[in-house]
């Protein structure tokens, strides 16, 4: 039985991992982290028997202690998360925890000798070479947990990377890929979290109406197979039923297709790549219409920042990744407007002199000046 520690456990994915958990009956679940959802947390602890349970929020982890077995460990404070990846003995590790916050926890778990299942974007965009370095000195997996680059590793199956012309990455282009560019000024947070296909976490929402989501799947592109910025392409598809496609160098494409479903990718990554019979929807191909087009600059600035930080590397990806974290944050807590939050990536993005090959630190270091920065900015 494989033993898994999930960090996040209390989110979309987190919450998802378990169903899958449940299911197949394949996993011991050694640990459970959370920020500060102490509800959620007290109802899986005696569901799932972890070992131990973590709770960055130390108010939210001491109220957690006094709602649970005594037999349970419970872990506090900022580095709980990190001491949750290395905890007793694990195979796998799904770190789903939002935000930069996910990096350190990465690392350690690939240098404890664990499989990560990664759930977290903003961990490759800004420690990517760090992440893909510790990876293959250990010798451990790195799962995405992610429709785009699961599909893209689907497509790879077999095939050699020398062989790949591109790869194309699909989006939905969110709920404003019609509305006219005049009225983007007016969106409301409420309008921007009514995504037309899925169902994520507010940040990530947000994100896809931006379309800086597609931006940082770019930059985790790049570390996962080792491609140039000029070999990654965005393409609008609305239907989200296309995942991600790869052009090779004869002319052909594969494509991998399937319901706009997290839990498919989820089981698909906890499983090593295996398949495991799910309740889902399945694609009625008799009713089936697929359309592609290239994505709108002047609707879509953010995915031009992000191919700007990819191609700059060093610290700016994790500028352009905080500078945006922040403003999203801003935009839906009503602060500022929508087209806001491009406006305070830009002006990050223009302040920031980044650091070429920067370890942890230096990294850390750019994240929390420019989340800095962008808040003073946000409120001048």
């Amino acid at each position: 039985m494989k033993r898994i520690i999930i960090l996040g456990s209390t989110g979309s994915i987190g919450r998802q991992a378990l169903e899958i958990v449940q299911r197949t009956g394949e996993y011991q679940v050694v640990g459970l982290g959370a920020r500060r959802d102490v509800d959620t947390l007290r109802e899986q602890t005696p569901q799932f028997h972890p070992q131990v349970v973590a709770m960055t929020d130390a108010a939210a982890a001491r109220r957690l202690r006094a709602d649970i077995s005594p037999q349970v460990e419970v872990l506090s404070g900022p580095e709980a998360m990190r001491e949750l990846a290395v905890w007793g003995e694990a195979d796998l590790v799904l770190v789903a925890v939002v935000g930069i916050a996910g990096l350190l926890p990465t690392l350690a778990a690939l240098r404890a000798g664990r499989d990560v299942a990664l759930a977290n974007k903003e961990t490759l965009v800004a420690g990517g070479a760090l992440v893909m370095a510790e990876a293959r000195r250990t010798g451990r997996q790195l799962l995405p947990i992610d429709s785009e680059h699961a599909a893209i590793m689907q497509c790879l199956r077999g095939e050699l990377v020398s062989g790949v012309r591109r790869v194309l990455i699909t989006g939905s282009g969110g709920p404003f890929l019609r509305r006219p560019l005049e009225s983007l000024a007016q969106v409301t947070p409420d309008e921007a979290l009514a995504h037309p296909t899925w169902k994520m976490g507010k940040k990530i929402t947000v994100d896809s109406a931006t379309l800086m989501n597609k931006g940082l799947e770019v930059i985790e592109a790049h570390w996962l197979f080792g491609l140039a910025a000029e070999r990654i392409d965005v393409v609008i598809h609305p239907q989200s039923v296309v995942h991600s496609l790869v052009e090779f160098v004869d002319g052909s494409v594969k494509a991998q297709l399937a319901p706009p479903d997290m839990r498919l990718v989820i089981a698909y990554a906890l499983r090593g790549e295996a398949r495991v019979p799910l309740e889902a929807p399945r694609l009625s191909w008799d009713q089936l219409t697929l359309t592609f087009e290239p994505p709108d600059p002047a609707r879509y600035p953010c995915l031009g920042y992000a191919y700007e930080a990819l191609r700059i590397g060093g610290t700016m990806p994790a500028v352009l990744n905080a500078s945006n974290e922040v403003a999203v944050e801003q935009f839906l807590a009503g602060g500022i407007g929508f087209l806001d939050i491009a406006r305070s990536v830009r002006r990050a993005m223009d302040r920031h002199r980044p650091v070429a090959a920067p370890a942890v630190e230096e990294i850390l270091a750019a994240d929390e000046q420019a989340r800095a920065h962008a808040a003073t900015d946000l409120v001048s």
